[in-house]
């Protein structure tokens, strides 16, 4: 259940993050961020706040350990669209690898959606989401944040 122990603490974000989804095109935006994360119920719960000082905006994020499923429920919430996302992305890591499955909106539609958390060492870590077009098949992935501790 202390799987994101290791996201506690400040940090600095580079991210990447396709324009346009799903659409076949390969223009990436690359901006800054950064992040402080806590760690609660024992390490049954994290939470993080990143902001993104270039594009004037923030978002949070709350994990959920569940100890019957030892499975963790992620929800997200931005600064851009104020509302909690409550259908949360479920899945567990193994090793340094976390990931985790739901579904996203991608031009007004719902799709597959994938997280990734790779724990590169105590300064480093990767999240990368990546949307299916084919229910799963195949992934695009479109935002790659790397984590360097502040």
């Amino acid at each position: 259940m202390n799987d994101f122990d290791f996201l506690a603490g400040r940090w600095n974000v580079t991210n990447r993050r396709l324009v346009k989804p799903l659409s076949g095109s390969d223009e990436w935006d690359e901006f800054p961020g950064r992040s402080v994360a806590t760690r609660h119920f024992d390490g049954a719960a994290s939470f993080d706040e990143i902001t993104f000082p270039t594009k004037g905006s923030s978002g949070l994020t709350v994990r959920v350990y569940n100890p019957e499923t030892r499975q963790w429920s992620i929800y997200w919430a931005s600064s851009t669209r104020g509302v909690l996302d409550t259908s949360p992305m479920v899945g567990a890591f193994e090793g340094e690898r976390g990931e985790f499955h739901g579904e996203e909106t991608c031009e007004g539609r719902r799709v597959p959606c994938r997280f990734v958390w790779t724990v590169l060492g105590p300064d480093r870590a990767r999240w990368e989401q990546a949307f299916s077009a084919d229910g799963g098949e195949t992934w695009e992935t479109n935002w790659i944040m790397e984590f360097t501790r502040a």
